[in-house]
């Protein structure tokens, strides 16, 4: 009977360790709009608050309906804010929250939160997602930015977080279409934003 629950134990422990080293599964977030879907890929490990952050508000389906409010070709396309929703177009980009509280704004009002910077040294190249802010840097919200061509002023001055590997057609896409003086489409460009297993998006 000792001898069960020995050889019972190892089992156990053997299962668990097998477990344990297991790598999770890398998630990733498809971007869809009218023009086809972007996948991205994120970088938690120089940008972990700015990752956590957009996860959070994907998850919860923050940026469903939202546009792309700013394309601006040889420079990026931006979008995110939940201002771009509305009609009054001299609202949008003016809105957004973090995803969580990391230490900015009141923690009792989600509206007021915000993500401390995270500058890095990866370059913004084409398909880089990086974070917009005002002059304050530690005032990222939820609006992004992905780059349509290099923009090494930004370096170090914007957080990157992640970038696009599949579906760099799609920046070309928006970032042509016509739009006003505020550089903001004339006909909406709205996204949804899920987030699925890399394995997933990638199965064939």
């Amino acid at each position: 009977m000792n001898n069960k629950f020995i050889i019972l134990a190892l089992i156990l422990i053997t299962l668990g360790v097998f477990f344990m080293n297991m790598t999770p599964e890398e998630r990733v977030a498809v971007i869809s709009t009218k023009h086809g879907d972007m996948i991205v890929e994120f970088y938690p490990d120089v940008a972990p608050m700015h990752v956590e952050s957009f996860i959070a508000l994907a998850e919860e389906e923050y940026f469903n309906g939202t546009t792309f409010h700013r394309v601006i070709p040889g420079f990026v396309i931006q979008g995110g804010d939940p201002n771009s929703k509305l009609d009054n177009r001299a609202l949008h980009g003016t809105g957004g929250r973090a995803g969580k509280f990391f230490g900015l704004g009141d923690e009792n009002d989600p509206n007021t939160w915000l993500i401390p910077a995270e500058f890095n040294d990866i370059p913004h190249t084409k398909g880089i997602l990086s974070m917009a802010r005002t002059n304050d840097p530690n005032s990222a919200s939820s609006q992004f930015f992905v780059c349509h061509d290099n923009a090494p002023f930004l370096d170090k001055n914007y957080t990157v977080f992640g970038k696009v590997i599949k579906g760099l057609e799609v920046i070309d896409l928006i970032v042509n279409s016509e739009k006003d003086m505020n550089d903001n489409p004339l006909e909406k460009i709205e996204m949804t934003v899920s987030m699925k297993d890399k394995s997933e998006v990638f199965e064939d």
